[in-house]
């Protein structure tokens, strides 16, 4: 059958569910993987082949030039107690989830459109902010599946805004995601539901102790660590003297905004105070504003994560889910160095329920607090036992090429008529 995934153009959005695309072609089936044309070699990069729907060279002018959106509290998705919600500031939230998702998926949807109606997959695999796949999928009458990057703090804010708008007065009832969609559904012959938002099929690759039990459908699957194209340094053969501590701090900061929200020097000379070797994973822009550090520092450059965990007792890393990820599957203790935006705060407090992880938000962040929670891990074994647990939970999830009979039985059960106009 014809697989098509959907992506926006966000690097850990499309390594997420890189190795279930390598899974189905593996299994036979012909896979094409669409998103911006500004991203089709990163796409290609994967050794899928990539399809160009759209342009969107705007996203990153618009997140620099508003860079209080970095840490800004109505971006934030971590709150889920319903006792702590009320309409008017869901109300402002999904609003501006809507015109963020509007801002990634509307320069992509006649594009990923086009391209359906004239390759007809059977199967649309989306990355869950990527509502322009539902809506491709309804057009050819295809399945269409969620392939999650995060815990699913989108569905069940969706699930409880669902039921303020229910308790709200009638005449302040808005729901600006599902207007949004059901406007651009209907522009195509569909109408809008809830599967927009939740798939016909999630893909959840957190264990159950992690992750959230939304309304959903979903089944687990085992998350498969990918990084980009890489190549192991030769230091990395050798293994280390003394416990090793990785530091990420991720692309999308730099990348996006411009910049990361803590001082990279601050933070690596503090940590050098310690009996430990320090591998700082950075990109090269990150890499340059680096001083000079002490001799137990070590700057490396686009380093793969899954060939670096490994060899570490320990990782600090911004709240980015493809780092959590990684070090999840190989069981190393993670201190959270983040903001409030999406559901960052939400994974690194399951970790510290868990007693596999330590969280210090961005306002309470000092080089002091990070050197004395990374001593507390090192010399505290049960970081390193919980978080081996945690491994043995995630990595027990069925892999991507045991997921691919799932999502072939989606496709005989789901198959529909085309939308008409």
């Amino acid at each position: 059958m014809r697989v098509l995934f959907a992506t926006i153009p966000e690097k850990s959005h499309l390594y997420c569910m890189t190795p279930v695309a390598w899974a189905m072609r593996a299994a036979g089936h012909e896979v094409r993987v669409a998103s911006c044309v500004e991203f089709e070699d990163v796409i290609a990069r994967t050794g899928m082949t990539a399809v160009s729907v759209g342009t969107n060279d705007t996203i990153t002018a618009a997140m620099s030039a508003n860079r209080h959106t970095q840490v800004e509290e109505r971006v934030s998705f971590n709150e889920l107690d319903p006792a702590k919600l009320n309409w008017k500031d869901e109300l402002e939230r999904i609003q501006l989830a809507a015109y963020g998702s509007a801002m990634y998926n509307e320069p992509m949807i006649d594009g990923l459109v086009e391209f359906a109606r004239s390759w007809r997959p059977d199967l649309v695999v989306w990355d869950p902010l990527t509502y322009a796949g539902p809506i491709a999928a309804g057009v050819v009458g295809a399945a269409h599946a969620r392939s999650l990057c995060f815990a699913d703090v989108w569905v069940m804010k969706r699930q409880l805004f669902r039921k303020l708008y229910e308790e709200a007065p009638p005449e302040e009832r808005r729901d600006p995601l599902g207007d949004w969609l059901e406007e651009r559904a209907s522009e195509l012959g569909g109408t809008f539901t809830e599967e927009f938002t939740t798939g016909q099929l999630t893909l959840d690759p957190l264990p159950e102790s992690l992750g959230i039990a939304t309304e959903a459908r979903r089944t687990p699957i085992r998350f498969v660590p990918y990084n980009g194209p890489a190549v192991v340094p030769d230091w990395l053969r050798v293994p280390p003297e003394r416990p090793r501590v990785c530091m990420s701090l991720g692309a999308s900061n730099t990348e996006r905004y411009g910049g990361d929200y803590v001082s990279k020097d601050e933070l690596l000379s503090a940590l050098a105070e310690l009996d430990i070797d320090v591998v700082a994973a950075l990109l090269p822009a990150q890499a340059r504003e680096v001083g000079p550090l002490p001799d137990n520092v070590r700057v490396a450059e686009s380093v793969p994560l899954h060939a670096l965990l490994p060899s570490c007792s320990a990782l600090i890393h911004h709240g980015g889910f493809g780092s959590y990820a990684n070090a999840l599957v190989y069981g190393v203790p993670q201190m959270t160095v983040t903001t409030t935006v999406a559901d960052q705060i939400y994974r690194a407090e399951g970790l510290e329920r868990q007693g596999a992880g330590l969280l210090l938000e961005r306002s309470q962040v000092t080089p002091e607090g990070v050197r004395d929670g990374i001593a507390r891990i090192l010399e505290d074994e049960d970081f390193a036992r919980n978080s081996r647990r945690l491994r043995d939970q995630a990595v027990s999830r069925p892999s991507p090429s045991e997921v691919v009979p799932v999502l072939e039985r989606l496709v005989e059960e789901r198959r529909t008529a085309p939308w008409r106009v």
